[in-house]
């Protein structure tokens, strides 16, 4: 990652200013998908977490076949906080994967500069709808695959593919319970927002 000092300036965009910063990453994907593991392997603090148990209320609207073992769901956000270095302090909100919250999504997003959509392959189609939200929204995101001990292995390529994305929207591999690897991939949303808000007009 380049060295330098970051401030957000007005317009939204980043320069060097000799002083440190701190800004937010979206860590967003579908129900399952891991991003309360994610937020939690990485944050150098206690993570916020706003989980509610699992119950048979939740028959029919959420996904629980690909995910039996699973008896808390995140229904606000998960927060979590990690310092790259002296001058670049992330600040991480983890999105609700169940569609009934998805009217939350708009408020989280609201200040960041970039997102990572965690995806398990064997859900592709849970990650859709984040995909298209950070598209609309024009906010640089990538896609992480989350590799989960029992999925299948499938090359970047492929994911790239099934996802209909962009050649330009980067496709990496993480393992959401490894801080090293998360610290890895906020790293890489973090470098490709700036070099994406750093080629916006003005």
């Amino acid at each position: 990652m380049a060295s330098g000092h970051f401030e957000e300036s007005s317009a939204g965009s980043w320069s060097s200013r000799g002083r440190s910063s701190a800004t937010k990453i979206i860590v967003s994907g579908g129900f399952g998908a891991g991003k309360t593991t994610f937020v939690g392997a990485v944050s150098e603090i206690m993570p916020l977490r706003t989980e509610a148990l699992v119950t048979n209320a939740s028959a029919g609207l959420d996904g629980l076949d690909a995910t039996p073992d699973k008896n808390t769901t995140t229904v606000a956000m998960d927060f979590g906080r990690i310092t790259l270095d002296e001058d670049l302090v992330l600040y991480l909100f983890g999105t609700p994967g169940q569609r009934r919250f998805w009217f939350m999504w708009d408020d989280l997003v609201r200040g960041a500069i970039g997102a990572i959509v965690l995806v398990d392959v064997r859900r592709l189609q849970d990650s859709f709808a984040a995909v298209d939200f950070f598209e609309a929204r024009r906010l640089p995101f990538l896609i992480a695959v989350n590799q989960f001990d029992d999925a299948p292995r499938h090359p970047v390529a492929a994911v790239r593919k099934a996802l209909a994305l962009a050649e330009h929207i980067p496709v990496i591999t993480v393992d959401a319970r490894d801080r090293q690897s998360a610290k890895a991939a906020l790293i890489a949303v973090t470098e490709y927002a700036l070099t994406s808000l750093s080629a916006l007009p003005g």
